[in-house]
């Protein structure tokens, strides 16, 4: 059996693609060879409120939530990811974060890692600086393009 190689350019093409036409997943197949791309599904349910009798409603206090991780994205600083898959911060169970905040990085530095199609992929810092924000929690799922952690 011939070993399967992987173009990650190639891969990451797709994602562009699935992202840009906002696309749920897109299947390649050639011969026995076999490639999807799917974006995680987001659903939001909103739960149901009980407000006792004779209450009134209380009107909720402006937000002072931190930017949303669109707008992160678009930070000069902001180490993105280049696929879908399961973002990690340390190399394997009960090690070490890569980085933590606070922490000075060289650019081509290994941040995280993203396992995507059973292969983990090391993301470096684009850059040297100083670690400001890590805006995900580990083995948490992202999307092509989030806002993994800003480097100023």
């Amino acid at each position: 059996m011939a070993k399967f190689e992987m173009d990650t350019e190639f891969v990451r093409k797709l994602a562009e693609i699935l992202e840009e036409n906002d696309l749920g997943e897109i299947e390649l197949a050639d011969g026995d060879r076999r490639i999807r791309i799917a974006r995680p599904a987001v659903t939001y349910a909103a739960a149901p409120m009980a407000v006792p009798a004779g209450a009134t409603p209380v009107a909720a206090a402006p937000s002072t939530a931190p930017p949303a991780a669109n707008d992160l994205a678009k930070h000069a600083g902001a180490v993105k990811s280049p696929m879908v898959g399961t973002a990690y911060l340390a190399p394997e169970p009960g090690k070490p974060n890569f980085v933590s905040i606070g922490d000075k990085v060289t650019a081509g530095q290994t941040v995280l890692i993203i396992e995507a199609m059973k292969t983990f992929n090391p993301i470096k810092a684009p850059k040297a600086g100083t670690v400001m924000q890590i805006l995900i929690e580990n083995a948490q799922p992202v999307e092509f393009g989030e806002a993994l952690m800003i480097v100023e």
